[in-house]
Order: C-alpha cells, then sequence, then structure tokens
C-alpha cells in the first residue's frame, strides 16, 4: 500500500472521531424536547447542558496525564467507548435521571476525545496538512452539529419519537470504535511532564491569560446558550411547534460552519484583533436583534449573526494564548480547554434569568453580557 492510501486509511476512523465529537453539539436540541416531554422549568432543563460542560473542568488535565500513560489512540478509544454508552442510555430508559446522567457521560467522553483527537491526527499528518486536516475535521465534526435537530424534528414527525437521533448516533460511534480500535499508528514518544492542576491555575495570574480563560467561557456560553434558547425564542413569540422551532439550532450551525471556512481566508488577509472585533459586533447585532423583534427570519437573521460572529473566537484566543506563553503550552492549553466549562455556567444563569422575567429576554441578557465582555476583550488582542 502506498504511503498516500496507509495515510488515507488512517484518516477514516480519526474523521469519524470528529463526527463523533460533533455529538455533543445536540444537548442543546435534547434539552428543549426533555423539557416538553417532561415539563421543566428552564432553570431545571439547563441543567442538561451544564451537566455536559461541567466535566471539561474536571476532565481536561486528567486527560493529558492518561494519554502520557496509555497514548493518544487508546484515550482516543476511551472516549468513544463513554460516548457511545453516554447514547445507549436514554434508548434504554428515559428519565429525568438516565438523561441527566447521559449527559454527564456525554461530557466525560468529549472532554477525553477534545484533548487527545487533535494530538493523534498530528501522528498522522504533519507539517502544512495538519492544519488543512484539522479544519477538515472542524468540518466534519460541524456536519454531526449541524444535521442533529434535523434527525430529531424527522423522527418526532416520521415516529414520534425525536429520541431516534441516539440510536443513529451511536452506531456511528460503534463503528469509530471498531475502524480505530483495528487501525495501528505510530506515536510520537513523547513523555514529558504531565500539568498538574495547580500548575494551570497558577496561570491565571498573567492577566493576559485571566481574560483569554474568560474569553473562551464565554464563547462557549454563547455557543451552548444560543442553542437552548433560540428554539424557546421561536416558540414563545410565534407560538411555533417545538418540530419546526428546533430549526434555528441548525441555522446556526450552518453559518458556524461557514464562518469557520471564511475564517481562514479572511485571517490570511486581515489582523486577528480586526475580525474578533468584527465577529463581535456581529455578535452583539445578533442579540441586540433577540431582544426585539418576533418575526421568523428576523430571529433566523439574528441567530445567523451569532453564529457566523461566534464560528472563529476560540481560535483567536486560544492562539492568542499560546503565543503569548510559549514556554508554557501545555498548561496554557489544559487551561483554555477548562474555559469551555463555560457551558455550564452560562446555561444555569440563563435559566435562573428567563425563569425570573418569565421570558427568554432574561436568557438573552446574560449572553449579551458576555458578548459584550468579548467586545472589551478585542482591545486586550495584540496587533
Amino acid at each position: 500500500m502506498s504511503k498516500s492510501n496507509n495515510t488515507i486509511v488512517k484518516l477514516i476512523p480519526i474523521m469519524l472521531a470528529f463526527f463523533a465529537m460533533g455529538f455533543v453539539d445536540l444537548v442543546g436540541t435534547a434539552t428543549n424536547y426533555v423539557k416538553d416531554d417532561l415539563q421543566l422549568s428552564d432553570t431545571m432543563a439547563n441543567i442538561f447542558p451544564s451537566m455536559v460542560f461541567f466535566w471539561f473542568l474536571i476532565c481536561s488535565v486528567p486527560t493529558g496525564m492518561l494519554m502520557n500513560r496509555i497514548g493518544r489512540r487508546k484515550t482516543v478509544l476511551l472516549s468513544l467507548v463513554v460516548t457511545t454508552v453516554s447514547l445507549l442510555l436514554p434508548v434504554v430508559n428515559y428519565s429525568f435521571i438516565s438523561m441527566l446522567l447521559s449527559f454527564s457521560l456525554l461530557g466525560i467522553g468529549n472532554a477525553l476525545m477534545q484533548v487527545s483527537l487533535n494530538p493523534l491526527l498530528s501522528n498522522v499528518v504533519s507539517g502544512d496538512r495538519l492544519a488543512s486536516s484539522l479544519t477538515f475535521g472542524q468540518f466534519i465534526k460541524a456536519i454531526a452539529s449541524f444535521i442533529a435537530p434535523l434527525i430529531a424534528s424527522w423522527g418526532a414527525l416520521q415516529f414520534d419519537n425525536w429520541r431516534i437521533l441516539f440510536p443513529i448516533f451511536m452506531v456511528v460511534a460503534v463503528l469509530a470504535v471498531i475502524f480505530l480500535g483495528v487501525t495501528n499508528i505510530n506515536e510520537d514518544d513523547e513523555k514529558g511532564e504531565s500539568s498538574t492542576f495547580a500548575e494551570c491555575f497558577a496561570l491565571l495570574g498573567d492577566k493576559l491569560i485571566l481574560l483569554s480563560f474568560l474569553g473562551i467561557m464565554c464563547h462557549v456560553g454563547i455557543d451552548v446558550g444560543t442553542n437552548v434558547t433560540a428554539p424557546k425564542i421561536l416558540i414563545e413569540r410565534l407560538g411555533m411547534p417545538l418540530n419546526e422551532a428546533i430549526y434555528a439550532t441548525s441555522v446556526y450551525f450552518l453559518f458556524r460552519t461557514i464562518g469557520c471556512f471564511s475564517g481562514t481566508f479572511i485571517l490570511a488577509k486581515f489582523s486577528s484583533r480586526i475580525f474578533f472585533g468584527i465577529s463581535s459586533v456581529l455578535m452583539l447585532l445578533g442579540m441586540a436583534g433577540l431582544f426585539f423583534f418576533d418575526t421568523q427570519m428576523a430571529i433566523y437573521v439574528c441567530v445567523a449573526l451569532i453564529g457566523f460572529g461566534n464560528s472563529n473566537i476560540f481560535p483567536v484566543i486560544f492562539s492568542g494564548a499560546l503565543l503569548h506563553l510559549p514556554n508554557k503550552k501545555n498548561e496554557v492549553s489544559g487551561l483554555m480547554i477548562m474555559g469551555l466549562f463555560g457551558g455550564t455556567i452560562f446555561p444555569l444563569i440563563m435559566g435562573v434569568a428567563s425563569d425570573a422575567v418569565n421570558a427568554q429576554v432574561g436568557a438573552v441578557a446574560v449572553m449579551m453580557i458576555g458578548v459584550l465582555y468579548l467586545l472589551y476583550f478585542t482591545t486586550k488582542i495584540k496587533k
């Protein structure tokens, strides 16, 4: 087998794993259906996305240590097994407790995957091809995010069961386990010292690192918050049934995917600071519109602006933090991944806020605070 064909064979299971990484974004769609099925308040329903992203705080650094012990491929395999179990639970039993456990396992599996999959890809492709392969991997991930609400809505309409989403995604996860399990990947023997929790959190004493960490929290909070809240706004203001309102989530991920690709070319011509500022302004416009608009197309436009604007926030903050402390890349990387914990904080506060005012403008107000912070952070990005 030629070297090129051998690389493709190894890339297939890795790209399947990237697809499985996108399963975490089904949480916005699932939360709205569970809320409707179990008649939950916003505060109670928003516990579900919070449980998913809570585990990034706990698992990021231990995953790095685990990779040093068992290797990257086995760590990714473990993440896929945990993800498979998380998708099996709602099929076996559907209740508040089982969904809480399912989302917790989904978060644990995704945290393991986020930390280990990109480094594993670097063992298959390198040099100039690595960047394009990473971009393609994110595109594959985005496909899963985009189709999740479509599958759920189709299942609800055709079979009166939106949860058909879980077994369909579980089959893909199982295939990824099988294919990656039989694929031999030579890993770099990098047995450097693992970062400890203390070493990671000590970096928060650096002002730019602290601001970057908070920026990542806001980015993920807005990401998860928009997925959960956009359909609720359509239901609240237009009386739209959930099966139709859920398409707002797909609109968000469609424009987030478009933003990822176009951002690659835009950043080649404009500075990160300028593009970050423009992205933040787009989110500001979109979020402001969600306060007032009450027509379907206007709300979709707002969601699209937020999706496009939020698409390149993470890589700009992440790369800037790494360049700020080039000798502490492992610690900085672990800390930034921990920042995904923002996906826990924001939904909880948003649920309380929307219940307090008995309207989704409460949740939008919380997300607006995150957008305003990102506008402020623009001034801290180095030219």
